[in-house]
């Protein structure tokens, strides 16, 4: 199964709670960050919670 690598860019800061809540969730805590996920519906919606704050590179 394919896996996803989410990296924090951007600050969560001045953002909506939930924004905050799903870069929590991801494992994110800092500018910088990188998080290794499965690559699941669940996770992709997360992703697209906070697209404009992470970047997602495909890894196997």
């Amino acid at each position: 199964m394919a896996r996803l690598k989410v990296t924090q860019l951007k600050s969560g800061i001045g953002g909506k709670q939930n924004q905050r809540d799903t870069l929590r969730t991801l494992g994110l805590k800092r500018i910088g960050d990188t998080a290794v996920k499965e690559d699941r519906p669940e996770i992709r919606g997360m992703v697209a919670t906070v697209a404009h704050l992470v970047a997602v590179e495909e890894v196997e």
